[in-house]
């Protein structure tokens, strides 16, 4: 972990606290849309998605207060509010591991693919930029600071980039080639190994030096 100065370290802080507002208000704006659109389409994995989204939005509200909490106390900041809000931060990744493995588990049991969604498919397409920069954002941060908390949060912006992915591949997949309905499905498993590893680091604390 970084050594710095209290001005640069309330700098950084006030720095997550902006990236976690901005991460709060998009969820919103995501789960809205995914969800909304999964319904008109009939589409359970752009439900699902929406789903993911207020995952991550319960993410960003526990990063609002733990850093909320640093900004009030500052050089008092206890480290119990940093294990509290990781340990929450790491039980939400192994949620988001579990919706990840039912999810799939369930299309793959139903043989069906989503279907197509045009404003679902918009919607992943901006995602994936928007969590690629905001996921590198928060782990510079987390890495300045030395918050896993905030690092497990930015797993999740990792994982909400990567499910874009899926989604937009999935949709494509049901519009030119209908027999890959499997392939959105499998494809999202591919995340888990890595959510499930960083729930583990999250939930034991500071690694050894």
């Amino acid at each position: 972990m970084a050594i710095h100065t209290d001005s640069v370290r309330l700098n950084l802080i006030r720095r997550a606290f902006r990236l976690e507002w901005f991460t709060a208000g998009w969820m919103l704006i995501e789960a809205a849309v995914a969800i909304g659109a999964g319904l008109a389409a009939r589409s359970l994995s752009l439900i699902a998605f929406g789903v993911d989204s207020l995952i991550e939005l319960v993410s960003a509200g526990v990063l609002l207060w733990r850093l909320n909490v640093e900004l009030r106390q500052g050089a008092e900041f206890p480290e119990s509010v940093e294990r509290r809000a990781s340990r929450i931060s790491a039980a939400l990744l192994f949620v988001l591991a579990a919706y990840v493995v039912v999810n799939a588990a369930y299309g793959l049991w139903r043989h069906e693919g989503q279907e197509f969604s045009t404003p679902g498919l918009i919607l992943a397409v901006v995602t994936i930029p928007v969590m690629w920069w905001l996921a590198r954002a928060k782990m510079r941060v987390a890495d300045q600071i030395g918050s896993r908390a905030l690092r497990a949060d930015a797993v999740e912006s990792i994982t909400c980039g990567y499910l874009s992915g899926v989604v937009v591949l999935g949709l494509i997949a049901q519009l030119f080639m209908p027999g890959w309905w499997w392939v959105d499905s499998a494809a999202s498993l591919a995340i888990v190994i890595l959510l499930i590893k960083e729930a583990c680091e999250a939930w034991e604390g500071e690694e050894s030096e």
